[in-house]
């Protein structure tokens, strides 16, 4: 249940419908298996599997989470070239003719179509946390696209949506470089990790390190080249470790032996959904707490218009 990346985004102007209407505005765009020709798909899942009885929502305290199963099927381009190539050498060898260019694009279109219902479907849960009190979502995945499909079909079920990415007053980049720059300027709550990549301002490139000394002479010598942390791992007095992007995006979570432990000792009864739900509530209170410090340290939230734009 824990969160392993996390993109933030600020709702705007909304009045986020009660849990019962919720989950009705989340019922037509369940998940369900793929057509025969469907490439691919999104829809509503159980965050809980089957052990939530088809439940597609759960609220604690404020705190929702939904999910979504994104089903694709992967049909690699190296087989439609190889089917598509027996294809024409066929015709080509029994009409005495070179295949052109516009039949080859229809023959690939027809092959493509036949092999479809065929190919591996590659099935992906992707877990969003709704803090209706903040008025914030946040969505666990590595990839700023996911995200912006899962917001689509959010917006869709729910008729309409105004969400922007979160952004701070001060460039991540800035806060990162002059962190990893002056010892001085880190908050008194900030710990430094390990890991850090270096972007060059010219063509030089990326310089990515893991499990160094951040405050080395080496790393000092590169900042003094010019050189801009994109990704800076952090950490927050022992309670959240996480690897700080250019783009405010939050990855590689690691929460706290504290609060797992608080987990591992919660009495649940050994009973998988209630699991689940206090890991849940738990995770979700101590973002709650963490991300405002967070951009605090990066000079407060950015303020934004409530007429941005609503796709992320």
């Amino acid at each position: 249940m824990w969160f392993k990346h996390l993109h933030l985004y600020r709702l705007h102007g909304e009045v986020a419908p009660d849990a019962a209407a919720l989950e009705r505005a989340l019922e037509p765009l369940a998940s369900r298996p793929l057509g025969g020709a469907d490439a691919r798909r999104l829809g509503w899942t159980a965050p809980a599997g089957r052990l939530g009885s088809g439940q597609l929502l759960h609220e604690i305290q404020g705190h929702r989470l939904l999910s979504v199963l994104r089903q694709e099927r992967l049909l690699p381009a190296s087989v439609v070239k190889e089917e598509l190539d027996d294809k024409v050498a066929d015709i080509e060898a029994q009409e005495a003719r070179k295949v052109s260019r516009k039949e080859k694009t229809a023959l690939k279109e027809q092959i493509t179509e036949e092999l479809m219902p065929r190919a591996f479907v590659r099935s992906q849960k992707v877990d969003l946390w709704w803090d209706t009190k903040a008025n914030l979502i946040g969505i666990n995945t590595s990839s700023r696209t996911r995200c912006e499909e899962i917001l689509d079909l959010l917006r869709e079920s729910l008729g309409s949506l105004k969400v922007t990415p979160v952004s701070s007053e001060t460039l991540p980049i800035r806060a990162m470089t002059t962190w990893l720059g002056d010892a001085a300027s880190r908050p008194a709550d900030m710990q430094l990790g390990d890991q850090v990549e270096l972007k060059a301002k010219g063509d030089d490139g990326v310089l990515r390190a893991r499990q160094v000394d951040l405050d080395s002479d080496e790393i000092q010598q590169l900042l003094e080249s010019g050189r801009q942390a994109s990704k800076l791992a952090l950490g927050l007095e022992g309670r959240l470790n996480l690897v700080l992007h250019d783009d405010l995006a939050l990855k590689s979570l690691r929460f706290g032996d504290a609060l797992i432990e608080e987990a591992d000792h919660a009495d649940d009864g050994d009973d998988a959904l209630a699991r689940l739900e206090t890991d849940f509530i738990l995770m979700a209170q101590s973002l709650s707490q963490d991300i405002p410090r967070l951009l605090e340290w990066l000079g407060g939230e950015a303020k934004k218009e409530p007429d941005a734009p609503q796709s992320a």
